[in-house]
Order: structure tokens, then sequence, then C-alpha cells
């Protein structure tokens, strides 16, 4: 009965938003300015920190490698969302599923471990201001950076392998996307393995980064303190509050998306979080660095200035 199953489960169709069938076409107008938001907000932070040589030190490369990859991350997930919002029961196949899953996960991950880097970049700048070159050196930040890509394809692989080898007896994925959690539950099998694996690689991809960027904020702070003068220590501040915001709005949705037990929420508050760690959350990440920001502020004010000159 299961080989039946299997064979004939040969493409999902996502549930989505149709339990708001008369918002939808509401939904697809908010998540679609929404999503050109994102991708106009992104491009031009890219876009700065290229043009600008001011800009172009580890601090800034890291955050064009983070807006890059919430550019892609959207693309993965977001035109897809806003066509099944038009029409309903759109299928993906079981490869198409997995590649979303893959791409979802691996870019997921490298963002987390970004953040990583962008926290140690910050503390290398404060706690050892006199070595920060030779420390931050251009093959150190590309080494970095293919570091924390390398982390989110292994173990994008290891959960999406996971997933894809069991045998799927339904068709209907009840959310907007691959995500892991709501395809595994379409499995005909016993999956507790499947949700140890899962469990094990979410409490690694988000309780290391944290604990990594706790500690450099930790011995950041208390450098900080030790500065004689308040403006030097206002200034210092200044330059890690960017990072700590997007930081927190990061590690909290994805903390409680993937930390939290299977039945504390209900499907619409498990889709709404969802939104935020898809739309909200890569949105925030160029608003903060703009308005936050001074060297972005700076160098956005003079390319629109040259441009209207």
């Amino acid at each position: 009965m299961q080989r039946n199953n299997l064979s004939e489960v040969t493409e999902f169709v996502f549930l989505g938003f149709s339990n708001f069938h008369e918002h939808q076409v509401i939904l697809f107008v908010v998540f679609l300015i929404l999503y050109i938001l994102t991708l106009t907000g992104n491009a031009i932070i890219v876009t700065i920190i290229r043009i600008d040589r001011h800009l172009h030190t580890p601090m800034y490369f890291f955050l064009s490698m983070l807006a890059s990859s919430e550019t892609v991350y959207t693309l993965v997930i977001i035109p897809r969302m806003l066509a099944s919002l038009i029409a309903q029961n759109h299928p993906i196949s079981l490869a198409g599923c997995a590649t979303q899953m893959f791409f979802f996960v691996s870019l997921a991950i490298n963002n987390c471990f970004l953040l990583t880097v962008m926290g140690y970049d910050r503390y290398v700048a404060i706690c050892n201001p006199l070595r920060y070159t030779v420390i931050m050196s251009k093959k150190v930040c590309v080494q970095l950076m293919c570091g924390a890509f390398g982390i989110g394809l292994v173990m994008a692989a290891v959960q999406v392998s996971s997933i894809f080898t069991l045998p799927f007896c339904h068709r209907v994925v009840g959310h907007f996307f691959c995500d892991i959690l709501p395809v595994m539950k379409l499995s005909c099998i016993d999956t507790t393995i499947n949700e140890i694996i899962n469990f094990v690689v979410s409490l690694f991809v988000i309780l290391v980064p944290m604990g990594l960027v706790f500690i450099s904020y930790v011995l950041i702070i208390s450098t900080i303190l030790k500065i004689a003068s308040s403006e030097g220590r206002k200034k210092a501040f200044a330059t890690c509050a960017s990072h700590l915001t997007v930081v927190i709005i990061h590690y909290g949705c994805a903390s409680i998306a993937y930390l939290k037990p299977k039945s504390d929420n209900s499907a619409e508050q498990d889709l709404l979080l969802s939104v935020t760690y898809t739309i909200i959350t890569p949105l925030l990440n160029p608003v903060v660095y703009s308005l936050r920001n001074k060297e972005v502020k700076d160098a956005l004010r003079k390319v629109v200035g040259r441009n209207i000159s």
C-alpha cells in the first residue's frame, strides 16, 4: 500500500492562505509591495557599498553579502507564494519542492552565520583596533564568507536528504512553501528520527551563532565601558546598533519558528510567523542599516545628490 501511495504522490499542492480566501487580493497587494521594497532596499545597499569607496571595508563587505543572500532567499519563496494567491492549487513537483527547500534552508543558515561573522568583525574592530586591518584581511573575509555559505550547504543537504528519502502519502502542504516540518507531515511513516535530525540541526545553526554573537557583545561592551570619553563610548555603541538590532530580530524569529514544541501554535500562528521571517525580516535589514547607520545614510545622500545635480 505504501508503495502505491509513494508512486502516486509526484507533486505537492500548497494550502497557503486558503483560510483567508476573502482577503487574498489584499494579501497579494500587501505582499507584492513588501517584496518590491525588499528587493529595492537590498539592491540599494549592495549598489551603494559597491560604488562608495569609503564603504569598502570588511563590515560593509559582509553587509553586502547578507543583502545579496537575503535577496536570493526571498526569490526562492515569494514569487511562487504570490502566484499561489492568484492561481490556487498550483502544484509543485517533488524535485521542485526539494530544490526550494534546499535553497531556503542553505540561505537561511548562511544568513545566521553571516550575522555571526559580522559580530566577530565588530569585536575585532572595537576590542583590537590596532590589528583590525591585519586580522580582517581580504583573504580572511572571503574565507569567513565561504565558511558561512559552506555550513549552509552542508546542513541543507543533510536536512533535505533526510526529508526526501521518506515515502509520501499526502500531497497537500499546509503552508505556502516547502518548509521542513509541513513537508515532513505528509509522510506515510513515523518521522521521529527525521524530527530529531531537524531539531539537532536547528539547535546547531541557531544556538551556536547566537552564543558566538553573545560572547562577542559581552567582550565588546566590556571594552566600550572602559573608554574614557562619553563621545567615544557613544560612537562605539553606534557602530554596533544596526547589527545588534538585526541579530535580535533574525535569531528571535528563527528560535520561535524552529525550536518551539510542535503543538504550541495554531496553523494560522505558524503561517503568520513564517510571513515574518520570509517577508518582514528581509525587509527590515536594509531599513535598519539605512536608518541607523550614518555612513550608509551619508553614502546614499551623496549618490542621490550626484544624480540630481
